[in-house]
């Protein structure tokens, strides 16, 4: 797990890894390579959602826009579409979740990641996108909002 900003409300404790940007959805993207952006959901997100049953991306070569759909997560609670954190293309699909879907509960900051996107402009995306700090009090906002 890479350094993080803790959060505890009631007995929930949620971690933002603080090497990433979120977006307000709860999407991270993370610098992998150059322009080539690791995207994943946040902790809060996950635990918010509930278990994964079923996840579902745009295949490699897929061109995205931030803010559109790019994949969607199915939990026992919902059906979720997820909004790009970033435009580009999709170049990788992290295969593991095609069986292990629930290695997005178990590990959503490493072995739990959704795609990699070969951004079109990381600059002007990632000042879109909340550093953690911002993403902690936003997350910190809607959990309290739902108690």
């Amino acid at each position: 797990m890479p350094e993080s900003l803790t959060y505890t409300q009631d007995k929930f404790t949620f971690e933002v890894a603080t090497d990433r940007h979120y977006n307000a959805a709860g999407l991270w993207a993370k610098a992998a390579d150059g322009d080539r952006i690791t995207v994943g959901v946040s902790d809060f997100f996950q635990q918010h959602n509930g278990d994964v049953a079923f996840f579902e991306v745009g295949e490699a070569g897929t061109t995205v826009s931030t803010g559109d759909e790019f994949a969607n997560i199915e939990t026992i609670k919902a059906d979720i579409e997820l909004p790009s954190p970033v435009s580009g293309v999709i170049t990788a699909v992290n295969e593991a979740l095609e069986l292990e879907a629930e290695l997005i509960n178990q590990d959503p900051y490493d072995a739990g990641w959704l795609a990699v996107i070969e951004a079109n402009d990381w600059t002007s995306d990632r000042e879109e996108l909340m550093t953690p700090q911002q993403y902690l009090e936003h997350m910190k906002a809607q959990a309290q909002a739902e108690a």
